[in-house]
């Protein structure tokens, strides 16, 4: 990207590629939501994308990438349940750590930011479009 301007359909693609990411580890949360472990090294913990915000000098845009994915969130809790297969010889599980709330919101706002970004996309190449037409 050194001299060649950034455009808006790569703003847009990076920033569509990044909720991706985000959706992607969402549906890995509430995959493992619920589920338990033998210990706590073992229980589930929820996973979040780092954003980092790139900005192209030569055209004056910024755009959003994922540079990493993240443990983030709570830490498994225990629970009694001697009945359990998973349990150890004191009877106790250990949770997997997903707040399924919090993730079924994160869900929504990266499909809508994802469906914005969609229509950035859509806006920008019927303006492309229109714009031809007048030279006609």
């Amino acid at each position: 990207m050194a001299d060649n301007p950034m455009n808006i359909f790569q703003v847009a693609g990076r920033a569509m590629s990044a909720q991706l990411v985000r959706m992607n580890t969402t549906a890995s949360n509430l995959a493992n939501a619920g589920g338990v472990a033998t210990t706590a090294d073992a229980a589930y913990r929820s996973i979040k994308p780092v954003f980092r915000t790139q900005f192209d000098a030569v055209s004056g845009m910024s755009t959003v990438n994922v540079e990493r994915v993240v443990t983030a969130g709570e830490e498994p809790t225990k629970r009694y349940d001697p009945g359990n297969p998973l349990a150890d010889a004191e009877g106790n599980v250990w949770e997997n750590a997903v707040d399924e709330t919090r993730e079924l919101v994160d869900m929504l706002e990266s499909a809508r930011t994802y469906q914005n970004n969609v229509e950035v996309m859509q806006t920008a190449k019927t303006l492309i479009a229109d714009t031809l037409k007048l030279g006609r």
